[in-house]
């Protein structure tokens, strides 16, 4: 009976005080579903101290293809979702489990592989035909394979170039099933061809031989949006925690953050948030 009375009275005193309870304390942190590129790049490792340092807000991120964060999302594992396929997203939110998407910043695909380019595909500036060359020629290809968002843009350009890739699996169309950093590692081990988005290949340290030999299509184009998870399917999801993260990357200071991170020189993001109202 001592222990519960004081107990209760320490709770009135906090309340009292104005402490945080426990409540209040849980909110300051926050899970956010996100790809291996923002990982890998290191744009989290840069952005994320400089959120808690304005915010009080831990944010703890799940690095996985677009595809998986999506789905972690969708089950309510997360309370954010930070990923780069927009009609994924813009179905995310469709679908009643995001509440509104918002454009945070944007790099573009590249297609790397060996100095030698087997394939002939240098300078190419059409990405499907780069493609389609490197199908002819049968040249050895690392596709991630796992339905990330790099994987779905790698689809739909072998869709563009005509070639069925899935029926070459296993001979020259190599899938890793693993993220960017893992497959470009496989691809500088095996000098092949792949596709990555430029931010982890800014980042990655073991090119090899490999090198950027297509760039430039419209169709690389790489845009990254954020979305709260919808608190109205899943209650648990901490709406003013994941709010105030989004509110921060979209907002001049985050824009700025984002814009300021660089590896050796290079800006590997290019903000884009909207004002309100546009």
């Amino acid at each position: 009976m001592v222990t519960r009375r004081l107990v209760l009275a320490f709770a009135f005193v906090a309340l009292w005080l104005g402490a945080p309870g426990p409540a209040a304390a849980q909110d300051q942190s926050i899970i956010v579903a996100s790809t291996t590129s923002t990982q890998n790049s290191g744009l989290f490792d840069y952005i994320l101290p400089l959120f808690k340092a304005a915010s009080g807000i831990e944010a703890r991120v799940v690095a996985v293809g677009t595809g998986q964060a999506i789905k972690i999302a969708r089950n309510g594992d997360a309370d954010v979702l930070f990923v780069h396929h927009r009609p994924s997203e813009e179905k995310f939110v469709a679908d009643g489990f995001g509440v509104k998407r918002y454009d945070v910043m944007y790099n573009d695909f590249v297609i790397v592989g060996p100095k030698a380019d087997p394939a002939g595909i240098r300078a190419t500036t059409d990405a499907a035909a780069a493609l389609a060359r490197i199908a002819k020629a049968q040249a050895t290809f690392a596709s991630r394979g796992d339905d990330s968002g790099t994987h779905k843009k790698e689809r739909a350009l072998w869709h563009a170039a005509n070639v069925d890739v899935a029926a070459a699996s296993g001979t020259w169309y190599r899938e890793t099933g693993s993220g960017m950093g893992a497959t470009l590692n496989t691809a500088s081990a095996m000098n092949a061809y792949t596709l990555s988005d430029r931010g982890t290949w800014l980042s990655f340290k073991n090119k090899g031989d490999l090198e950027v030999l297509v760039q430039g299509d419209k169709r690389l184009f790489n845009p990254y949006g954020v979305m709260l998870v919808n608190p109205a399917r899943f209650p648990h999801v901490k709406a003013r925690a994941g709010q105030a993260f989004i509110d921060w990357l979209t907002s001049a200071p985050g824009q700025r953050a984002i814009a300021s991170y660089k590896v050796n020189g290079h800006q590997l993001f290019y903000p884009n948030a909207r004002k309100a109202g546009s």
